[in-house]
């Protein structure tokens, strides 16, 4: 693999770009592509074997532009897929997103907590296991079903309303808020003004903290030369995805 070939990203629609903007933090030479996959938007009821089949058709995709790196920047794909999709690729570095349970974990730990993730991740056996070992026993898992759809909308309105009825019980209730889809942090600032003074753990800068160590490691990183380019590509082909993606990266 060439250290000039592309870093391929995807998710099942815009919200991997928060992934996206902390890998630009510390990879900003590199190229990207982004893949938007809104025609099978949400992931997060589909059976196991349907998001499996989803994510090789991506894969298969990036594969043939010779990308060098794969980061699974949906929540439910990395934990329903990504292992299967490293068995099966074995000769390239697949970098998978998770709930930031751990950092719970390790700089709160007394804290009550609110995880807020899809329905799919939460049953999804990975996740299980991350939160079997690090439970902290004041911990609430909340399947926000739908939510993706509604941030991947855009509609203000609907988002507030939302997260209104599903959140407001918790005000004042919790300390920590784990945000489990990538989604989540787009709408970070209305999620605090129904839930009030939290802090908020996103594994997004750990991702990008790994990715960049992978490609040192295996002598893939392109740290010279001029700002990298970013592709973006949308399964529906959707110009107001494209729009939004963009505007939503200039912030």
């Amino acid at each position: 693999m060439n250290k000039n070939e592309a870093i391929a990203i995807f998710d099942s629609g815009i919200g991997g770009i928060t992934v996206l903007k902390e890998i630009l933090k510390v990879l900003p030479n590199e190229k990207y592509i982004y893949y938007s996959d809104s025609k099978n938007n949400p992931y997060g009821d589909k059976s196991d074997r349907k998001i499996n089949e989803l994510c090789e058709n991506i894969v298969n995709a990036f594969i043939k532009q010779n990308c060098k790196a794969i980061v699974i920047a949906c929540n439910t794909a990395s934990a329903k897929s990504a292992q299967y999709l490293r068995e099966k690729y074995t000769d390239i570095p697949f970098i998978a997103i998770e709930p930031a349970y751990k950092m719970v974990y390790d700089y709160a730990y007394n804290e009550p907590t609110l995880v807020m993730a899809t329905k799919g991740t939460i049953e999804s056996e990975k996740f299980n296991l991350l939160y079997h070992t690090y439970d902290n026993h004041k911990t609430i898992l909340l399947p926000c079903v739908g939510l993706a759809n509604i941030v991947e909308e855009g509609n203000r309105e609907k988002i507030k309303k939302y997260l209104k009825e599903h959140l407001e019980s918790y005000r004042g209730k919790v300390k920590n808020v784990v945000l489990g889809c990538t989604h989540y942090p787009l709408i970070q600032d209305e999620i605090q003004e129904v839930l009030g003074e939290v802090t908020f753990f996103n594994g997004a800068p750990y991702l990008a903290k790994h990715l960049k160590e992978v490609l040192e490691e295996k002598d893939l990183s392109n740290n010279k030369g001029k700002k990298g380019t970013i592709q973006f590509i949308d399964s529906s082909n959707d110009e107001q995805k494209k729009k939004r993606f963009f505007e939503i990266l200039e912030k």
